[in-house]
């Protein structure tokens, strides 16, 4: 069987771009029936195009929304064979920062409010939402973004660390909840992966990062596409609970 996915329902969110358009890619090509979802409409629906998938509009955050775009797929398709809770976004800022003894700026609340939202209760409410259909169904995948910086840390993203540090526990927590069902729920931590946002990030920055991964270079989306379609393949039928580093070995903060 090895990596074929082939006649497997796949939903992947935050699709329209970089790691999640990747993963797509890569899962249509292993066969997979693949439905996107992003709340970048124009972009998601020329994502889904591109390999015959089907895109939703959908903010994961909203765990009413989720329900619909879940509930629209099993009336379709009948059954959800594997989860890539790939959303994501981010709004970087120090803790506090302080001038001559003198706070002067802190992380606004909106902004790690939001990042929660969608890192972390999106992982919740689309598992949450997908789950019992996979038990009906007897089984499935369910595999979670997490990130080098979930399990490092990382200067200047409580927000974003706390998110990816958390579904890191949900992973192992999920793992022990649903295997007995027979869903294995894994994690993915990233380092610096080209992406579109990160690509647009000056050329210093990026030779910091270079710098700082054993490999020499920057990951590229297809690098954790890979590593997705792996353990949603059967090859992975006794991996769980689980995070796999893709990073080129970089270690955070050195």
């Amino acid at each position: 069987m090895g990596t074929e996915l082939k006649g497997r329902v796949a939903l992947i969110t935050g699709g329209a771009a970089g790691i999640g358009r990747a993963t797509a890619e890569r899962f249509a090509e292993a066969g997979a029936a693949v439905i996107l979802c992003d709340l970048a409409e124009e972009a998601g629906r020329q994502a889904a195009a591109a390999i015959g998938g089907e895109f939703f509009k959908v903010n994961v955050a909203d765990r009413q929304a989720v329900q619909v775009w879940v509930e629209a797929v099993i009336a379709k398709h009948g059954r959800v064979d594997v989860l890539v809770n790939n959303a994501g976004v981010l709004r970087d800022g120090a803790l506090v920062k302080v001038k001559d003894g003198e706070l002067v700026k802190q992380m606004p609340e909106a902004d790690f409010d939001l990042v929660v939202g969608v890192n972390l209760k999106g992982v919740f409410n689309c598992t949450q939402a997908v789950a019992p259909h996979m038990i009906k169904q007897g089984g499935g995948v369910i595999l979670n973004a997490s990130s080098v910086v979930g399990l490092d840390g990382n200067f200047g993203q409580t927000n974003y660390v706390a998110t990816k540090a958390a579904v890191i526990g949900m992973t192992k927590v999920w793992a022990r909840e649903l295997g007995r069902y027979n869903i294995r729920v894994n994690a993915v931590a990233p380092g610096f992966t080209a992406t579109e946002m990160v690509a647009s990030m000056p050329e210093k920055v990026l030779a910091g990062m270079r710098e700082r991964t054993p490999l020499g270079r920057l990951g590229q989306p297809r690098d954790i596409a890979n590593a997705y379609l792996f353990l949603a393949s059967d090859e992975a039928g006794f991996i769980t609970g689980e995070t796999l580093r893709v990073d080129g070995g970089i270690v955070v903060g050195t």
